[in-house]
């Protein structure tokens, strides 16, 4: 799908794409191998080159947040510590992109990595060897909380736990990101939104930026049930927003979990046909929190499935079509700029 690039001046951060090699892992996945990993992944093989490659395609893209995915941990490190591996190379991408090389803008400015909550008190010394190894770029910490009684709704390479976010040893390592000022990532599911809900409640000080628009689900058992859902979604978001610590990224909807278009990948569905399915979701979280705690994300390559990241950020800019100057200047990179600390990008 080519289409013409809508308001291509329009200053954009992407605060959320991976970078992976799946390749090697392909014999671990499930048959129909191929078929799964561009349905849940969008792609096997995504690094610098593939991310510049979307980056200038068409879209004023000035800086980017990359998002843990598990990707490059260190083999011979101590399980706790094998995350810093993922921090290590994608400091190494942002130093590639900041050398300027390759043009102005900077892929990777701030960095998101992984430490394991449920490790309590020992997840402290994880976190001084993240922040280390991002020489400066390492803003704060995902630890999936996407879980569903329905293991078809996530497949083998979600791992979570049931009620994660709630447990008390995970509470016991997520109150040290504070100390250290960092920020979290959470990724749940939209039944699972009562446990940001609570987490927020218990944590005001900290932080929480939730993933996805929440990610409302069409998949497996809750195939063709998203009108059904809409509502119960609706209230959790707005009860969410009524936390000030939180803020919530405008995307996601496009991947598999959500499937937003209903078949992909890639099948050339066009941004007016994108904005009218994710309208409802996208302006009900920016009516509910507000441009300054929200912001666009590409969540790539996962929204391969649906979008090609030019029709990705038109379909978002249709959507905001009436909004104003300053309003489009938070919701596409203002908001990121001060929730990771990469003002500097818009300078």
């Amino acid at each position: 799908m080519t289409e013409d690039i809508l308001e291509p001046e329009l200053a954009i951060i992407d605060p959320h794409h991976h970078l992976w090699d799946l390749r090697p892992l392909i014999p671990m996945f499930p048959e129909p191998r191929h078929a799964f990993i561009e349905t849940i992944a969008g792609a096997p093989y995504y690094a610098f080159d593939q991310l510049h490659a979307d980056l200038t395609s068409g879209h004023n893209i000035v800086g980017t947040v990359f998002m843990e995915c598990g990707a490059f941990y260190r083999a011979d490190a101590e399980e706790a510590f094998k995350p810093v591996g993922e921090v290590e190379f994608v400091n190494g991408v942002a130093a590639q992109s900041a050398s300027g090389l390759y043009g102005p803008l900077r892929a990777c400015a701030a960095i998101v990595g992984h430490a394991d909550m449920l490790l309590g008190d020992a997840a402290a010394p994880v976190l001084e060897r993240l922040i280390a190894a991002g020489g400066g770029r390492f803003r704060g910490i995902r630890h999936s909380g996407a879980w569903d009684s329905d293991p078809a709704t996530l497949g083998p390479p979600f791992h979570a736990r049931e009620g994660l976010l709630a447990s008390d040893e995970f509470q016991k390592g997520f109150a040290h990101l504070g100390a250290y000022g960092l920020s979290f990532d959470a990724w749940v599911l939209e039944p699972q939104l009562v446990d940001v809900i609570a987490l927020a409640r218990k944590f005001p000080d900290q932080p929480i930026v939730l993933d996805h628009c929440g990610t409302p689900l069409n998949i497996a058992s809750y195939r063709g049930k998203l009108p059904q859902h809409f509502e119960r979604w609706k209230k959790a978001i707005e009860r969410l927003s009524e936390c000030p610590n939180v803020s919530v990224k405008l995307g996601g909807l496009a991947m598999a979990f959500c499937r937003m278009p209903e078949e992909g990948p890639a099948i050339g569905t066009g941004s007016q046909a994108l904005a009218e399915l994710w309208q409802p979701y996208i302006e009900t979280c920016i009516e509910s929190f507000g441009p300054a705690r929200a912001m666009f994300e590409s969540n790539y390559p996962v929204d391969r499935w649906g979008a090609s990241y030019p029709v990705l950020w038109n379909a978002f800019k249709r959507i905001t079509a009436g909004a104003s100057a300053d309003e489009k200047r938070a919701l596409y990179a203002g908001t990121a700029a001060s929730f990771y600390g990469i003002e500097d990008l818009l300078d």
